[in-house]
């Protein structure tokens, strides 16, 4: 019983001056600064051993080991598409010697006789520069240039029978003319046992080629083809046939009112 009251003594001293400490010390410090947080140096504690560096599995290695997904897929390299280039025409002094493509088709025209290809040339008659000279024995059309020069175009002229001279004017242009054949020409080639229409519209299959110059009010014009291997030769009905590109080339030099003389 008597160490039951010490105990008790000794309790409620012990709580009175922990009461008036409390209340000194929170008098007195009231306005100073609090004291800094110090860590627990026990690294025993649940928290602190989330700071700890976690070594990696065996599994974890052998992961970070093994190439990436993106390093193993299959790279597939394009080829760049090879673009054939096309052959040039080489020039021997002033006549091309390889072959050429015509306007009018995809497929290459083979001339085997280099002087069917236009050249420039001297000229010494009496046309002015602009007229245009067609010389059917010769079968070549002569566009007079200034400085006592021509350009000299490869033609197909009128078979026996359809040979014409003259002098007219350009009077029209066409580009990719439309052709409406006469009436006698119509008879003549159902003689033959060929069927013409009566008119048909310009494009690649139109006789009447790229280009057209009407001569004056005649049914003779100065035009393309579609028959290249008649360049150079006697089979037309009285027109002037010129290669396609040819006669692209005079359409672009020669304006309507330009003196054109057929001998």
């Amino acid at each position: 019983m008597q160490v039951f009251l010490k105990a008790v003594a000794v309790a409620a001293t012990f709580g009175f001056a922990t009461t008036m400490m409390m209340e000194s010390a929170s008098a007195g410090d009231r306005y100073t600064a609090p004291p800094a947080v110090a860590l627990s140096p026990d690294l025993a504690s649940p928290w602190t051993l989330q700071l700890q560096p976690r070594k990696a599995t065996r599994a974890e290695r052998r992961r970070a080991q093994r190439p990436s997904r993106l390093k193993r897929q299959k790279v597939y390299k394009y080829k760049p598409v090879k673009v054939k280039r096309k052959k040039r025409i080489k020039y021997t002094g002033s006549v091309a010697t390889l072959p050429r493509r015509t306007s009018n088709s995809s497929s290459v025209q083979n001339i085997k006789d280099p002087s069917l290809l236009p050249v420039t040339v001297s000229y010494n008659g009496s046309a002015k520069a602009g007229e245009i000279i067609v010389n059917t024995i010769e079968r070549r059309l002569y566009l007079v240039l200034p400085g006592r020069k021509a350009r000299r175009y490869a033609i197909g002229v009128g078979k026996p029978g359809f040979e014409w001279a003259g002098s007219h004017k350009v009077t029209r242009k066409a580009v990719w003319p439309s052709w409406t054949p006469p009436k006698e020409m119509i008879e003549r080639e159902r003689k033959k046992g060929r069927e013409l229409p009566a008119f048909m519209p310009g494009g690649h299959e139109n006789p009447m080629g790229a280009r057209a110059l009407y001569l004056g009010s005649t049914i003779y014009r100065i035009h393309g083809t579609n028959q290249a291997w008649s360049i150079g030769k006697a089979v037309s009905s009285g027109c002037i046939r010129m290669l396609n590109e040819d006669v692209m080339d005079l359409y672009e030099r020669v304006p309507v009112g330009a003196r054109v003389r057929v001998i």
